[in-house]
């Protein structure tokens, strides 16, 4: 997640630099420090105070039973969009086809406390043992293990069937109980937030341009899918008149062509940096 969030905060806005080569990055902010943490740590020194805020996966609170303030999701990864899971798999030849069949063996995890929650829950006798990494080489030295994957492929390399979700995690901006009470950090905890939330709904938005002669602009009005009413403005040519709009990138291939045909001219499309509803 290191690249991607340094990505993000660079997309919101803030400048980020030497965390090449160190733990503690420089930023442009004089109000900010940064340590770089594994999230598996992140929520237990927020928890207790030691960290202001940070960022980690649901996952590694619920882990770690960190009473800390979730001030937003966010909605990105290293891979794709969706959340990550944590899924119960066995090898593909396994005689385990449910998860009650696991009754009585022995489960590897990083993800031990949320594991063993998760059988207590379905009223299991379950041994629960912590992996140091490479779990899914252990599904064959145990039966079974509780694995995070964001797509299934390396699962699926390692021919191992998912029986069931443990869990659904995602990116989490946290705080600490105090600091979120203290008005200028919590301000400043929130500008963060709406600033890294506006980062990620600009990944998969467009801006768009066109010139639009007047007795088009009827017929080209109802072929656009903005967010909200697109902005019209007049040009110098009373017979045109301007339009930019916010849309979904992956409907602009589609929507370009037909604007065209409806009589629009100078169409332009450009990157977002930041969308703020």
């Amino acid at each position: 997640m290191q690249d991607a969030t340094f990505e993000l905060f660079e997309k919101a806005g803030f400048n980020i630099s030497g965390y090449e080569r160190s733990y503690f990055p420089r930023i442009d902010d004089d109000e900010l420090e940064l340590i770089m943490l594994r999230a598996q740590e992140m929520s237990r020194y927020v928890a207790d105070g030691v960290l202001d805020a940070g960022l980690t996966g649901y996952d590694w609170i619920k882990e770690n039973g960190s009473e800390v303030h979730e001030v937003c999701e966010l909605l990105y990864s290293k891979s794709t969009t969706k959340p990550a899971r944590w899924v119960l798999a066995v090898p593909e030849e396994s005689r385990v086809h449910k998860v009650a069949d696991l009754e009585g063996g022995i489960i590897a995890t990083e993800l031990v406390n949320v594991t063993k929650k998760y059988f207590d829950y379905h009223d299991m006798n379950v041994k629960v043992e912590f992996s140091w990494g490479a779990t899914e080489v252990k599904a064959r030295l145990v039966d079974g293990i509780v694995e995070l994957t964001e797509t299934g492929s390396s699962l699926g390399a390692n021919n191992l069937r998912i029986l069931d979700t443990v869990l659904t995690s995602t990116t989490r901006f946290i705080a600490n109980n105090e600091a979120w009470a203290d008005g200028f950090k919590r301000e400043k905890i929130e500008n963060i937030a709406i600033l890294l939330n506006a980062a990620i709904d600009a990944k998969t938005l467009v801006g768009m341009k066109m010139n639009v002669g007047s007795e088009n602009l009827e017929k080209i009005l109802k072929i656009l899918p903005a967010e909200k009413s697109p902005t019209v403005s007049a040009l110098a040519d009373k017979e045109y008149v301007a339009i930019e709009i916010v849309i979904e990138d992956k409907v602009e291939r589609e929507l370009i062509p037909q604007l065209k045909r409806a009589g629009a001219s100078g169409i332009i499309t450009y990157p977002l940096n930041k969308v703020i509803h």
